[in-house]
């Protein structure tokens, strides 16, 4: 697959789960976050799941101040925010839609996620839902 060209790269949700992990353990969602910060994919954001970033990071990892100040300087910088202006109810799990909501809200092409409700799903519309694994696979192809 190609990743996308400068003017259309591939969009994509980086689920909660997703960003926490890069940021905190590393491993291949690091790896997938830095292919946005190098401009190489572009991640769509809604506020919502902003704030459930940094309501996760602040209560499992504390933060200095600034350092989650920079957090949402870089994601301001980076990402694609979006505003859903429909609410879904296709998600097992409620809160998932929220993730659904700003995919559709985004045209993304993916949902990278280690969510097992999500994963079932395995697309919505035409959205995939994938692991970190399979989509660093998928962009090698």
């Amino acid at each position: 697959m190609n990743i996308g060209t400068v003017g259309n790269p591939v969009r994509v949700v980086l689920d909660t789960n997703i960003l926490t992990s890069a940021l905190v353990y590393g491993g291949i969602p690091q790896k997938v976050l830095r292919l946005a910060l190098e401009k190489k994919i572009q991640v769509v954001i809604s506020p919502v799941l902003q704030a459930e970033l940094v309501d996760v990071i602040t209560k499992k990892f504390p933060l200095s101040l600034a350092d989650m100040l920079l957090l949402e300087q870089e994601i301001q910088k980076t990402f694609v925010i979006v505003k859903p202006r429909m609410a879904l109810d296709a998600a097992r799990d409620k809160d998932d839609n929220r993730v659904l909501e700003a995919a559709i809200e985004g045209d993304c092409d993916y949902i990278v996620t280690g969510d097992l409700d999500l994963l079932e799903l395995k697309h919505y519309k035409r959205i995939k839902i994938v692991t970190p694994s399979r989509f660093a696979f998928l962009l090698t192809l």
